[in-house]
């Protein structure tokens, strides 16, 4: 361009402001700059204070609500539930299409229709939030419910009405709809500690969902605007129009016809009354020691992880046989009622303080019980000089006549009716057409049953009664064994040296055990004296002390305790001290069973288990590791081939044919021994009896190649049962109660032995083998079948023997040719076994 040329391209003038710089003057668009960068901040406030931390969607795709664990017997049925809250998990096509209909007309109408939020409802709420200067509440869709019960939580801010917004819409875009509505279903709380509406139909109506009616249904869908407001015992009227508007919504959106309608309209509430679940009082110390091993392995409560016992949803195969549950339920519960009776009333079980009319709810809030026959707990809510009016837990009452509480005060003398008051919990039975006072024992104790081929726990009863007595005296008194420890001195030593013929002398035995305690001398049972030369096996069968001692020391203590640890008699290994061969240790009744048990199953280690398997709620095996399943176990029929048999790894702790002679020994208990009372049960069964000193407890411990028993009674803090008191008197009589319906039908099978065990004829008294006689089925027959191990077979001496023979009959001389064997008479009987 030429100097002095004007151009065609406009020129900016030096100051003269450009396009943007005249635009940025404006009013308007300072205005809008103003508030789209309020709108900036707007957004990032609510990213900061909102939506930043919202949970993944994908967190709710993976969501598993809490469930309950469920334990099963053996047979497989449910026996109880471990649960905070009732919940059974469904899907979406096992929710019947009405109760679907029904929820949505109370809660969501167009639940199928919108995209999660119904945003004339969120306008309406945020306005009267505003004008009355409340939070919002109501006008949530089933989606924001959903997201409020499993996300962001129920409390009632702006805050959390955003966030659930929010969240609510991304729902819409990653679940479909009946996904959402199954969650809902199955999160929403509806009262009666019940999780979803499968929990909710047998808390209210007992039934499934399947076998509500409409009316029913729509009862259930009043209940999330607040279970108590509409409790169908203290508002019943204000629940049965809040159950007709849903009905009356049902049928103006076409859900439902007129005639359905009327007819559920004209229905009554229908609900039952309040209940715990059925089978919540099967095995209770057995299925709390379940719960304990549960929570040590995966925690009690949802936060401990995924397989909580409260919140994990697990399956619990337990060992529990309910059949000889209840036998040993009954069976211990029957002695400790027997030695308690004619002792007096022992006090009330508890005491509740209450206002006027408060009792129920104060009584009820306690959960205080009596599981035995038809006696139940009451609680004293008036009294008057002749009668005792008792309340019970499900709201009725009742009298107690002055007659019918006239036992005494124990230890205090004077009458139980004088000594009632209002509050006491008291244990009633009815008595013609009234109530009568009964008294719970105060002696406990403890009864465990085994498979002694497996370890696995048949039953277990804890105490009288686990509702009033929690603490499990099976598992966790540790109380001294008495004489049942016996068996397993004398197990050591015949693994030393010794034989059931060899002769031990009862008679006096001292030691001297320093010059601080100078001499102990050992006593018999009651003082008895000594019976000089006797056989291993009787002394045994007659319990004495002193010959247990004079063997216990010639064996070696330090051996007779390396059985006794190895046996798991003792968790921690006890001192070589003589009085431990006696019992002087401490131990439970579950240890005892199970070192019978070994004993039983030729000296292979059992571990007692009260689980089989636990289970997820997928059903996928997580306890105990490495479980597989076995192999055609199930199989309906038999298909010819050999029967599977698991395989057993269990470490050899005592040999053998030292087992195998314990067992054969202590059979002499039951036939000749402390507990003849079991005689006549008529099958092969060993087992021994056990008086502490003092007496302090009586114990009986033993069974069949079926099962092994044990139990012990005993006050929980020491004290003296009566001079009277021995283990064959008091606890074997109680095991005769278990065991008579429990062994019925069950074939009388005999003690298998091992290899290698040799049975020899030899006469009772002296233990000398025998050429010229049999035994008889008479348990008093002086000839008897003894076992032997090969090499301490006594037969080496036989020649000797003869010459020195008790009175037994000899046979004809034989020529040695024709001359029958016990090896011989045994084949030909069958074999050992």
């Amino acid at each position: 361009m030429a100097d002095g040329v004007p151009s065609d391209t406009p020129q900016r003038r030096e100051g003269v402001p450009g396009r943007w710089a005249r635009l940025r003057r404006r009013w308007w668009f300072r205005i809008l700059a103003v508030l789209a960068l309020l709108a900036g901040l707007l957004v990032l406030a609510l990213w900061l204070l909102v939506a930043r931390d919202l949970p993944s969607v994908n967190t709710l795709r993976r969501y598993e609500p809490q469930l309950p664990s469920y334990v099963r017997s053996a047979d497989g049925t449910p026996i109880h539930a471990y649960a905070q809250m009732r919940r059974v998990q469904l899907s979406y096509n096992e929710f019947p299409p009405l109760l679907v209909r029904a929820f949505m007309a109370a809660e969501d109408r167009t639940f199928f229709s919108h995209h999660g939020l119904d945003f004339p409802g969120l306008v309406r709420a945020a306005g009267e939030g505003i004008i009355r200067g409340k939070t919002p509440r109501g006008t949530s869709t089933i989606t924001q419910q959903v997201v409020k019960n499993i996300a962001v939580g129920n409390k009632a801010t702006y805050t959390r009405k955003l966030r659930e917004a929010i969240l609510a819409w991304r729902i819409e875009d990653t679940l479909t709809k009946p996904q959402i509505m199954e969650l809902y279903l199955n999160t929403i709380e509806l009262g009666r500690n019940s999780g979803g509406v499968a929990a909710a139909s047998d808390a209210y109506f007992g039934k499934p969902l399947d076998k509500l009616t409409l009316a029913q249904m729509a009862y259930l869908a009043i209940l999330p605007k607040g279970p108590a407001n509409y409790d169908p015992d203290r508002n019943t009227r204000r629940a049965l129009d809040r159950r007709n508007w849903v009905l009356g919504e049902m049928l103006r959106n076409g859900f439902i016809n007129q005639g359905q309608h009327d007819a559920a309209v004209a229905a009554p509430l229908g609900t039952v009354p309040r209940q715990t679940p059925r089978f919540e009082r099967v095995g209770g110390y057995f299925v709390e020691e379940v719960r304990r091993q549960l929570a040590r392995t995966f925690g009690e409560n949802p936060q401990d992880g995924p397989y909580s016992v409260y919140g994990g949803g697990l399956w619990v195969r337990s060992s529990l046989d309910p059949r000889l549950q209840a036998y040993a339920q009954r069976a211990l519960r029957d002695g400790l009622l027997r030695f308690d009776r004619g002792r007096g009333w022992s006090g009330p079980l508890a005491k509740v303080a209450f206002d006027g009319d408060g009792w129920y709810s104060a009584f009820a809030s306690r959960n205080i019980g009596v599981d035995y026959d038809n006696w139940r707990a009451a609680v004293v809510i008036a009294r008057d000089t002749r009668s005792v009016q008792l309340g019970f837990d499900d709201g009725e009452t009742g009298t107690m006549p002055e007659r019918a509480a006239q036992m005494p005060i124990r230890g205090k003398g004077g009458r139980a009716f004088d000594a009632i008051k209002v509050g006491d919990v008291l244990a009633v039975a009815p008595e013609g057409g009234q109530w009568a006072l009964r008294s719970i024992p105060r002696i406990s104790g403890g009864m465990v049953v085994e498979d002694p081929a497996t370890g696995r726990i048949l039953a277990m009863q804890g105490g009288f009664d686990s509702r009033l007595q929690p603490f499990n005296r099976a598992t966790q008194a540790t109380r001294q064994p008495g004489s049942t420890i016996k068996p397993i001195v004398y197990a050591a030593a015949l693994e030393n040296g010794m034989t059931p013929a060899s002769i031990v002398v009862d008679g006096p035995f001292c030691v001297w055990q320093g010059a601080g305690l100078g001499q102990k001398c050992f006593r018999n049972f009651g003082n008895a004296r000594g019976a000089g030369p006797r056989t291993l096996r009787w002394g045994i069968e007659q319990s004495r002390n002193l010959m247990t001692v004079q063997i216990a020391n010639a064996t070696g203590m330090d051996k007779v305790v390396d059985v006794i640890q190895r046996l798991g008699v003792s968790k921690n290994r006890l001192p070589p001290y003589l009085s431990y061969a006696l019992g002087a240790g401490e131990t439970t009744v579950l240890r005892m069973v199970n070192a019978y048990s070994i004993l039983v199953n030729q000296g292979r280690a059992l571990n007692p288990t009260l689980i089989d398997f636990v289970q997820d709620r997928r059903g996928r095996v997580i306890f105990p590791a490495g479980w597989r399943a076995c192999q055609g176990c199930n199989a309906r029929d038999w298909d010819g081939k050999p029967m599977p048999r698991p395989i057993v790894r269990a470490r050899q702790l005592i040999d053998p044919m030292v087992a195998y002679q314990m067992v054969h020994i202590t059979e002499g208990v039951i036939q000749r021994g402390t507990a003849t009372v079991l005689r006549d049960l008529n099958r092969p069964m060993m087992g021994k009896t056990g008086t502490t000193t003092g007496p302090t407890d009586v114990w009986f411990v033993g069974g069949t190649p079926q099962m092994i028993g044990g139990l012990y009674l005993g006050y929980d803090n020491p004290s003296n049962l009566g001079g009277y008191a021995q283990g064959g008197v008091i606890a074997a009589p109680i095991f005769k109660e278990f065991a008579v319906p429990a062994y019925e039908g069950l074939d009388p099978l005999p003690f298998r032995a091992p290899p290698g065990i040799r049975m020899v004829r030899i006469d009772r008294g002296s233990g000398r083998p025998v050429q010229g006689g049999w035994p008889t089925d008479d348990p008093l027959a002086p000839v008897i079948w003894e076992a032997f191990r090969p090499d301490s077979d006594p037969r080496r001496t036989r020649r000797t023997a003869n010459a020195e023979a008790a009175p037994v009959t000899a046979a004809p001389v034989q020529r040695k040719a024709e001359r029958q064997s016990d090896s011989d008479f045994l084949q030909q009987q069958g074999g050992i076994y």
